[in-house]
């Protein structure tokens, strides 16, 4: 094998910062800061500190080259100059209209396409997006190509060109997995923390390639399968009530129902 090639989906969402507002039955997104998805910031992370471990020259397992991905309105370009800053070699961007929120299923259907057509054979998402939190993706990805995958993993190393040993979190703690290329990986917020984009980083992520394709032409059957029926905000949290002692908190946890 010359090399691994990562493909790294990226989304650009609601900053994690701020409180999403309700309007017309979604997320009004009118004049808020959108951001990179955290978990594929992880994603991005973890492919340039992979290609920094396995070097052309000390490992086996080199890294050919990091591609990311991303699906939106022109807007969505941002997220792929952030990622392309971070240390991506190229980016391509998927042009939709400004309205289109595509399901988790279309979205894979246009990554796998992406991945044959890039030759890509490893691709590294995160495990959900927090604009949805369906953490559908890359198992229906996965699925659709018919590759290994390891979701919600917190390291990965790969041993040679063909193997990654990838540790996973699970209820309870840990597992550690080999799985074989071609492969599908999920990140999880544990697995490091992102760098900061560097204003010399940025300069030089204008130069680096960014290839724009419009959704339509990739001829795809992308209808949705999904209706959206309400979208509303949790009803407000009562406040606590304050006890005297041991014995009053379980009277009030018996009043509760809790006990």
């Amino acid at each position: 094998m010359s090399g691994l090639k990562i493909l790294v989906p990226v989304k650009r969402v609601l900053d994690y910062a701020l409180k999403p507002r309700i309007k017309s039955n979604k997320i009004d997104l009118t004049g808020q800061k959108q951001s990179l998805n955290p978990f594929d910031e992880i994603a991005i992370e973890e492919a340039v500190r992979l290609r920094d471990r396995h070097t052309k020259k000390t490992s086996p397992a080199a890294i050919a080259s990091i591609t990311a991905i991303s699906l939106g309105p022109a807007k969505a370009a941002d997220s792929l100059r952030t990622a392309l800053a971070m240390g991506a070699d190229n980016a391509i961007h998927i042009l939709t209209a400004e309205d289109v929120d595509l399901e988790p299923l279309s979205v894979a259907k246009v990554l796998a396409h992406i991945v044959k057509e890039e030759g890509s054979n490893v691709v590294l998402c995160g495990k959900q997006t927090i604009s949805d939190d369906s953490a559908q993706t890359g198992p229906m990805l996965a699925g659709l190509l018919g590759w290994a995958q390891v979701t919600q993993i917190a390291a990965v190393k790969f041993v040679d060109g063909e193997t990654a040993e990838v540790t996973r979190e699970v209820d309870g703690g840990n597992e550690t997995l080999k799985a074989k290329v071609p492969m599908v990986l999920t990140t999880d917020l544990r697995l490091n923390e992102p760098r900061y984009a560097t204003l010399p980083n940025i300069m030089k992520a204008k130069k680096k390639p960014l290839k724009k394709t419009n959704l339509a032409d990739l001829g795809l059957e992308l209808a949705p399968r999904m209706r959206n029926v309400k979208v509303e905000e949790p009803p407000p949290r009562k406040g606590g009530v304050k006890v005297e002692d041991v014995d009053g908190m379980i009277a009030k946890l018996k009043e509760l129902g809790a006990l």
